[in-house]
């Protein structure tokens, strides 16, 4: 999940650390910390993570020592906002130029796809020095890969646009770049949409043959989920499935794939998640918010029945409020102080926001040449 604990220049923060330190605690397997840039000029929020030649090493290394007790790793979600880059602290720049209500971007030369494996490359290296147990490359959600990927965002009529197999292959450069680097036994996954849930989007069927290409590369995992943060496109919660949200694609794409799958989103109760696992649809499945409500989940689901954690109920929901909520909760379990946190959905807004205007004042001083 994207945090927004780092401190705004690009470092983690004591409330940070001890997150993942609760989470690893508590039993999780692999946390995965998103998203974390390897540009500061393309961030996705001013609270994200920079694995870069301004970054605290010293700091990042007591994140990852603390943060794998009991046998848990930690994973950054490397990723490059693109055309979603935060206007406040960022000139955005997708796969082609937009200029659509609530997204303005300019196209990317070719000059700078080709600096992409690279960078990604770069940042992956950056992460193993200071202790991550391996790195996800974010391909989702929105953001830039997942931008190649869609459609909608990719007009280009070179070789990185038009059949799937084209918008795919930066993608494919990228794995292939960042495997080179890290060697063959350092865990490397990636992050895809099974659906962009927008009209002229990434479609199941291009997702299914994105699975294809991946089954032939050295990558480790593929998480799938879907949705994207384009100004007004509809949340996967939003929909009227009341359970896990993306287990249909996961079935049709382990037919076509020996890879480890995951599957994130809407997973809210033990025995969904028992029953997917169980299935052999996924290996395994990805949590969020219950991770939230509760960070000893993962003991309470290995090992206790009736342990489910019970979500808040909210009457009116501002654009941005149940994000805002949970975000700002995450900042109290960082804290240790979740059994004083209650706020309202406005006031979760308010303070969400006062703070990432104060986070992009110190991005903009730290990375600003």
């Amino acid at each position: 999940m994207s945090d927004s604990l780092g401190d705004g220049e690009g470092d983690p923060t004591e409330a940070q650390v001890r997150l993942y330190e609760r989470w690893a605690e508590g039993g999780v397997a692999l946390s995965i910390i998103g998203e974390v840039q390897g540009d500061s000029r393309f961030p996705e929020k001013p609270g994200n993570l920079v694995l870069g030649a301004h970054s605290n090493d010293q700091l990042l290394q007591l994140l990852t020592s603390r943060a794998v007790v009991n046998g848990s790793h930690l994973w950054p979600q490397i990723g490059h906002a693109g055309a979603l880059s935060h206007p406040p602290i960022s000139k955005p720049k997708g796969p082609s130029p937009l200029d659509v209500e609530g997204l303005q971007c300019a196209g990317m030369t070719i000059e700078e796809i080709h600096e992409l494996p690279a960078m990604y490359m770069n940042t992956a290296l950056h992460a193993r020095t200071v202790g991550f147990s391996g790195v996800l490359i974010h391909a989702g959600h929105g953001f830039l890969l997942s931008q190649f990927l869609s459609p909608l965002f990719n007009h280009r009529t070179d070789g990185y646009g038009g059949s799937i197999e084209a918008r795919s292959r930066i993608i494919i450069e990228i794995i292939s770049e960042v495997r080179r680097a890290v060697g063959p036994s350092y865990p490397i996954g990636i992050r895809i949409n099974s659906t962009d849930q927008l009209e002229g989007g990434l479609t199941e069927a291009d997702a299914l043959e994105l699975v294809r290409l991946l089954d032939k590369t050295s990558i480790d995992l593929i998480d799938i989920s879907g949705g994207t943060y384009f100004p007004g496109a509809k949340a996967a919660s939003d929909g009227t499935s009341t359970g896990p949200y993306f287990l249909h694609f996961a079935q049709v794409a382990r037919e076509l794939t020996n890879l480890p799958l995951m599957v994130t989103g809407g997973f809210k109760k033990r025995q969904q998640a028992i029953d997917a696992v169980a299935g052999g649809e996924v290996d395994m499945v990805g949590v969020g918010r219950a991770m939230i409500l509760d960070p000893r989940l993962s003991n309470h689901w290995l090992n206790e029945e009736g342990c489910d954690p019970e979500f808040p109920r909210f009457e009116s929901t501002p654009p941005g409020g149940i994000t805002a909520w949970y975000t700002m909760r995450l900042t109290a379990l960082g804290e240790n102080r979740e059994d004083e946190f209650d706020l309202d959905l406005p006031t979760a807004v308010q303070e969400y926001e006062e703070r990432d205007a104060q986070k992009c004042n110190m991005w903009q001083m730290k990375f600003s040449t």
